[in-house]
């Protein structure tokens, strides 16, 4: 017994299947009224080329899909009398007139009827997620929740952090890098929440860019050298430039 791969396509599906050639039509029929919903009695079935570009999403309809090899009407022939190779198509139609006129149905979304409710109607019911968590005090309607945006939320700022202010970086509990302030405002990158971002210009190349994000330049620098961070992190002062090699002339001495 061989088995191989086919394309089985109806009006109402597409699917890979792995099937038997040495299977009479009449079995094959058989199984295939379990993948299309098509009786066994009514069916026509093709054995077509399959288009390269046919797939789980298509339906064998590209270039070459609806070359009809044969017409699979014999019951006692076997798959593999038929010259059945591995990705071929099998196209599964009725002969019926009340199936064909049913075809479409259950994959047109277009046909089914909707339950729809108005936003009215929706907070009305009792039953919704809404009614749920509004009796159970959670998300939003929890005691105390606040209803202020995330920017409205945010902390105060420095009234020195500003461009130009020197100024030191907290990255870790164990590391610190210094810069010059260069940016102070709300980005169209990241959240796009209306949160404050600091543009930081560092001392020393170990940044991500050079002030420009996504297309939009907020700041220039030199290749990395500029950073964006949140304002919690950035303390304001007389941060001066440190010498790399300030260690070292003390170790000589």
């Amino acid at each position: 017994m061989s088995l191989l791969t086919f394309w089985v396509s109806s009006p109402d599906t597409h699917s890979e299947r792995r099937l038997a050639t040495d299977l009479t039509i009449l079995q094959l029929k058989g199984k295939l009224e379990q993948v299309t919903g098509i009786p066994y009695q009514s069916q026509t079935v093709k054995l077509q080329r399959t288009a390269q570009d046919a797939g789980h999403g298509g339906t064998g309809e590209g270039s070459g899909a609806k070359e009809v090899l044969a017409v699979l009407d014999e019951d006692e022939r076997t798959l593999a009398s038929y010259g059945a190779r591995e990705w071929m198509t099998l196209r599964v139609d009725s002969s019926d007139p009340q199936v064909r006129s049913l075809a479409g149905q259950f994959s047109d979304p277009s046909q089914v009827e909707k339950f729809e409710l108005t936003k009215e109607e929706y907070e009305a019911r009792p039953d919704t997620v809404l009614a749920y968590k509004q009796r159970h005090k959670l998300g939003r309607f929890a005691d105390g929740a606040s209803s202020t945006s995330i920017a409205e939320q945010e902390a105060p700022l420095d009234p020195a952090l500003v461009s130009g202010a020197r100024c030191e970086v907290s990255l870790s509990p164990e590391l610190s890098r210094r810069g010059t302030v260069r940016f102070v405002g709300p980005t169209e990158f990241g959240a796009k929440d209306g949160l404050t971002w600091v543009g930081v210009e560092w001392d020393e190349p170990v940044g991500k860019g050079d002030g420009s994000v996504e297309g939009k330049r907020y700041f220039k620098t030199l290749p990395q050298r500029a950073s964006f961070v949140r304002p919690d992190k950035v303390v304001v002062g007389d941060f001066p430039e440190i010498d790399p090699f300030a260690e070292d002339e003390d170790m000589e001495m």
